[in-house]
């Protein structure tokens, strides 16, 4: 089959490799007919080398038609229409009865000291092969996927396997009061239906970006922005339009590649250049983040506020002004979306009249599989207007 297949920074390739088969009772196979580009996918593209394979096959977003389940797989079915969720949880672990899929113990990778395995996501997370490609093993699948009607397109439901459910906890974990005020720092895929969730619910939302193309898609959809290339100061115009407060709560939809972190930059500047074998211990220990979006949210949020982080950070000594959190009785929470906790609340909002959180308007380009290196190359570096994009096996 073919596939997206990681080879060095910025080198990924569409390469043959062989066909997923059933190992176990609760394995199942997946022919791929929509996956996307995840922002996350990016960090290994520019950043997290030294944890990955070559060859290795990315993507943890994708959907398509059930071709083969295991003995023990019974809630899906040969032709059912399925979302795969980005994290591989087994739904009857300790962690999962407490519906913290992501941390599901029976594939938490403990060689690591991590939580539930992903799909295409590094020796970090388990190396599962992922799902950038004509054809996916799914393991656990006598819980993961999630069966969706037919009739709408892919793009109404591919987005339960990671965008939905990651905004939706974040506007749960923010925590913004009834009638209250959030502020979306970052306005790709996440941050934008984070901030549509946001107003869906029927709170304030500020949006933040620097990327004309995102401030644009946000307004379509009704949300405030603030235009970061052109603010001179962001806190300061947010707290300008909150009374000198700033917002009740922050998302933070950012994470390690924020700009305007010199030292963060030049950090991650410095781990490309050392050899893999030497860099992912370095990582592992020392890493630090660029952290201009963490430290911006601090800024924003009122005293006694919530930020909710939803990027993705990776750094171990990230320097924080515990200081001005401790004096502003700040509550942070962060983490890995699990995925199937968020999914009844969603399903309604794809399944019922309308689309009132705009899913079929987010994908800004659709490509065939064989031009997935493109479709990285855009994304990473923002140009055509990319947004979100999305490939087709």
């Amino acid at each position: 089959m073919k596939a997206v297949t990681w080879h060095g920074k910025r080198d990924v390739r569409v390469d043959e490799v062989a066909d997923p088969a059933i190992k176990e009772p609760t394995d199942a196979i997946v022919r791929i007919t929509t996956t996307a580009i995840c922002g996350s996918d990016l960090h290994l593209y520019e950043v997290l080398g030294p944890f990955i394979g070559e060859g290795d096959v990315l993507g943890h977003e994708p959907m398509g038609i059930v071709e083969e389940v295991g003995a023990d797989v019974s809630h899906i079915s040969v032709g059912d229409r399925v979302v795969i969720p980005f994290n591989i949880s087994c739904g009857h672990c300790h962690m999962c009865d407490m519906k913290l899929f992501a941390q599901c113990e029976t594939t938490q990778v403990r060689e690591q000291g991590t939580g539930a395995a992903l799909f295409g996501y590094t020796k970090l997370y388990g190396e599962v092969p992922g799902g950038q490609a004509e054809f996916l093993r799914v393991p656990q699948a006598q819980f993961g996927p999630i069966k969706v009607p037919e009739g709408p397109p892919d793009e109404r439901f591919l987005y339960l396997s990671d965008v939905l459910p990651t905004a939706w906890q974040a506007v749960e974990f923010a925590d913004v009061p009834e009638g209250g005020s959030v502020t979306v720092l970052g306005l790709g895929p996440i941050g934008q239906m984070a901030a549509r969730i946001a107003r869906h619910r029927g709170r304030q939302v500020v949006g933040v970006d620097l990327v004309p193309e995102r401030l644009e898609m946000a307004r379509r959809h009704g949300i405030e922005v603030v235009d970061g290339a052109r603010t001179g100061n962001v806190p300061e115009a947010i707290r300008d339009m909150t009374g000198g407060r700033g917002t009740d709560s922050v998302i933070e939809a950012v994470g390690m590649e924020a700009h305007g972190s010199p030292f963060g930059k030049l950090a991650h500047t410095i781990t490309g250049f050392v050899p893999d074998r030497a860099a992912a211990p370095l990582m592992s220990r020392m890493g630090m983040d660029r952290l201009a979006a963490l430290h911006d949210a601090i800024e924003i949020v009122r005293r006694g506020g919530t930020i909710s982080i939803v990027g993705v950070y990776g750094g171990m000594t990230d320097p924080l002004p515990m200081l001005q959190m401790f004096d502003k009785g700040i509550t942070l929470r962060m983490g890995q979306a699990h995925v199937k906790r968020w999914i009844d609340d969603l399903m309604p909002l794809l399944t019922g009249d309308g689309d009132p959180l705009g899913v079929e308007d987010l994908a800004t380009h659709k490509l065939p599989l064989d031009r997935a290196p493109h479709g990285y190359e855009i994304f990473q570096k923002k140009k055509d207007g990319a947004i979100k994009v999305l490939l087709n096996p």
